[in-house]
């Protein structure tokens, strides 16, 4: 049976298990390398994106999830998540020196491009291959300003990018985990159950 960690050092990984297990998926709390073990997919949820980071060297994890991923794992990054999978990030405090990343993502994001807390907001989008609206909430939110030849843009909202895939890896703007539409998470479940799988599954 297929089963999805979620990183659970800091943000909204527990809304991800939820949505998760709400659709019967099998579901594990990350937080150590060894975790990673017989997964087919790792969630990196939202969160803050430099404590994340600065956890994700504490608990030596950057290797060991870039290895799982090479292996074949999915990944699937929402927001402060999809900051940590690109190649490129800025927007970063010159006091913080360069942000470290994944870079498994051939785009450049921009942290914090949608404003601060108060800026937040929900809206409808249209993501390819579902039928109708999303509901997309967006909470100091990053953008996708570069996105490499490789990357399919899956989801745009006034002209900004929102949502991309390569290869196994997915990444959002948004934070899918906190509306009621599970639609996207059963995408990643899919996307997850197929190892091979080169085409966005719906």
């Amino acid at each position: 049976m297929t089963e999805i960690g979620v990183l659970a050092l800091q943000g909204a990984f527990r809304e991800h298990v939820q949505m998760l297990r709400s659709l019967g998926a099998e579901t594990r709390e990350v937080r150590l390398a060894g975790e990673l073990d017989g997964l087919d997919g790792l969630i990196l949820p939202g969160g803050e994106s430099t404590t994340m980071c600065r956890l994700m060297t504490d608990f030596d994890l950057w290797e060991p999830v870039r290895a799982f991923h090479t292996s074949g794992g999915a990944l699937w990054g929402t927001c402060a998540g999809a900051i940590l999978l690109a190649n490129t990030v800025e927007g970063v405090s010159p006091h913080l020196g360069a942000q470290p990343s994944l870079a498994v993502l051939d785009v450049t994001i921009q942290r914090n491009a949608f404003g601060r807390q108060v800026d937040s907001f929900v809206t409808d989008i249209s993501v390819k291959g579902l039928e109708g609206c999303f509901p997309a909430v967006f909470i100091r939110a990053p953008v996708f300003t570069r996105v490499g030849p490789d990357v399919e843009v899956l989801a745009e909202w006034e002209g900004q990018t929102v949502l991309v895939r390569q290869g196994r890896v997915l990444a959002s703007s948004f934070h899918p985990e906190l509306s009621e539409d599970a639609r996207l998470h059963a995408v990643f479940v899919e996307f997850c159950s197929e190892k091979q799988k080169t085409h966005f599954p719906v």
